[in-house]
């Protein structure tokens, strides 16, 4: 069985950047500031600015100035805009797909790095850790491409009145929507990397020969004990002057027997 450690580094590089990209992925469904709206009026919102995410809204309040007064929203709520629904369940989805596509991939370097014997299943390993990762990336850039769509219409939300939010001057896109894009570009090369993989398409049979190889001088030579010591048993028969000696000998006790 040949050995693929050398193969799979790009791979390994793309496991990390695919881990790192769900952690961004779940700081984005976390975070509040996926739309900034700017209000006029700032008897309600002192600060003048509301961050609207896609679970709750949040603003300044003169009530409690120190602390953020937040409304959630449910995807069961008749106000929020079906922008704000899709992005609550994709990016759950989104959470999940890349939650597999990390432990499929952890499998699939695994099986590069470590196993000799039994690669079966390294082909689907890489095989699936390549397309989770990039409908990871589907899921996430199609909620964050809408919301960023809305915003920059300046699409507003009819909030209820206990929300005591009206509609905005003006909009600007979050940092949210930002880091979710940054973690979707991630993911789908990290996805890209692992379909790129050259034996993700060719298979590899546990029983064939092992590929030993000197990487300095070529292909080694495997010969036994019985084996070597009828090579040397074969030179020393070979040799004119092992045959000359042992004549020279026999000439000698004949002599003496004489």
């Amino acid at each position: 069985m040949r050995h693929l450690v050398h193969t799979a580094h790009w791979q390994f590089f793309g496991l990390t950047s695919g881990f790192l990209a769900w952690i961004l992925i779940m700081a984005t469904v976390g975070l509040n500031e996926w739309r900034l709206w700017q209000v006029s009026d700032v008897s309600v919102i002192t600060s003048g600015v509301a961050w609207v995410g896609i679970w709750r809204v949040c603003f300044n309040s003169p009530l409690l100035p120190k602390f953020e007064t937040c409304h959630s929203i449910s995807i069961s709520d008749g106000f929020a805009p079906a922008e704000i629904a899709v992005a609550q369940v994709l990016m759950m989805l989104a959470v999940i797909s890349g939650m597999a596509a990390n432990i499929s991939a952890a499998s699939a370097v695994r099986l590069a790095y470590f196993s000799v014997e039994d690669r079966k299943h390294l082909k689907l390993n890489f095989l699936l850790a390549g397309m989770l990762y990039i409908l990871t990336a589907v899921f996430c850039l199609i909620p964050l491409l809408w919301n960023m769509s809305s915003v920059l219409t300046n699409s507003t939300i009819d909030f209820p009145p206990d929300f005591q939010l009206s509609a905005p001057a003006r909009q600007h896109v979050g940092s949210a929507i930002g880091v979710g894009v940054f973690a979707s570009v991630v993911m789908l090369t990290s996805g890209m990397i692992f379909l790129c993989y050259r034996y993700a398409w060719t298979d590899l049979s546990s029983d064939s020969p092992k590929d030993i190889r000197d990487p300095l001088h070529g292909a080694w030579t495997e010969t036994t004990l019985s084996q070597s010591s009828e090579l040397s048993n074969k030179r020393g028969m070979d040799n004119p002057t092992f045959h000359h000696g042992e004549a020279s000998g026999w000439e000698i006790d004949s002599g003496r027997i004489i």
